[in-house]
């Protein structure tokens, strides 16, 4: 899809923009950026090439999902070829539209089983005055998850806190004014002990590297799996048991990626998963399976795809 692209329509007044499909992030976030604005959902993997289609397809969100909400939450429009080859728009260009089924938060993680998406419309924030990232350490997971439970119930309104097992620390990012995030990360300070505030160019490096995957093995597989909060240190002692395993929980233990050095080792992950009751979607990983875990699609998902694609074009998920 990568031969529809272009930014369509921008209007920064009403804060929404119109994209083809294959339109690659990084031009998205720049021609926001000159403007004041940006996606605030962190959409990952901008500077390795990722399109804005492929982010709605893949259902793909970033650190900064924590405090504004995923893709499902900044979609307003799609279009797309059902299964005859018909062009079908769903949702509308504007903010507040409540008429209709809502297609486009079905668009969000299909994967292509509904439609080839051809065109979206996203709404965008104005972006924050500045950034300011600490550093927690944390002694093991039950430590990182009762943190991230304070975090995100506290008044500090935190714009990301992940959690990275292998380094064995948070990493909390503040958006504002830079008077305001420095006091609020004083008093983050005095709260978690240990605490330290990174220097903007570490701050720069370590969103980057979680967003584009960096800390993962460039081979092997790569998984998604939707979590809650109680799920953190289960999953992580888990992962521990498989040889190399590394992972990332993100969006304050809502989302965790799961890195294997072999694809070879979704077997070991999947039965991890089953036993929690957990599934994942593979992100990346060619000889490992589209999907890992329990599987529970909702009726209406399959009811979707055989209105869009009665003929059976596009093959659900293995």
């Amino acid at each position: 899809m990568c031969g529809l692209s272009g930014i369509v329509a921008y209007d920064p007044g009403e804060f929404t923009f119109t994209a083809l499909a294959g339109t690659p992030l990084r031009e998205i976030r720049a021609a926001l950026a000159g403007r004041g604005q940006y996606l605030p959902f962190d959409p990952p993997l901008a500077e390795s090439g990722a399109t804005i289609g492929g982010t709605v397809a893949a259902g793909l969100s970033g650190p900064g999902r924590f405090r504004f909400g995923g893709v499902r939450d900044f979609i307003l429009a799609v279009q797309f070829a059902d299964g005859a080859g018909q062009l079908l728009r769903g949702g509308a260009k504007v903010v507040k539209n409540a008429a209709g089924f809502d297609i486009p938060k079905f668009m969000v993680g299909s994967c292509g089983r509904f439609g080839v998406l051809v065109e979206v419309t996203f709404k965008v924030f104005p972006a924050p005055e500045s950034w300011l990232t600490l550093r927690i350490p944390c002694a093991n997971a039950t430590e990182a998850a009762t943190r991230i439970g304070q975090g995100a119930s506290s008044r500090w309104e935190l714009d990301a806190l992940d959690y990275v097992h292998e380094q064995a620390c948070l990493f909390a990012r503040l958006g504002g004014p830079a008077g305001a995030n420095a006091a609020l990360a004083e008093e983050i300070k005095q709260a978690w002990p240990g605490a330290a505030i990174l220097a903007d160019a570490e701050a720069s490096s370590v969103w980057s590297s979680l967003r584009d995957f960096a800390w993962a093995h460039e081979d092997g597989a790569l998984a998604k799996i939707p979590i809650t909060l109680a799920a953190l240190d289960p999953l992580a002692t888990a992962i521990a048991k498989i040889d190399g395993a590394r992972g990332h929980f993100s969006s304050a233990g809502n989302v965790a990626f799961i890195s294997l050095p072999e694809a070879a080792q979704t077997t070991r992950l999947d039965a991890g998963l089953r036993a929690l009751g957990l599934r994942a979607l593979i992100l990346r990983g060619i000889a490992a399976p589209a999907r890992l875990g329990i599987s529970d699609e909702p009726a209406i998902a399959e009811n979707i795809r055989a209105v869009f694609d009665p003929a059976n074009r596009f093959a659900p998920l293995a």
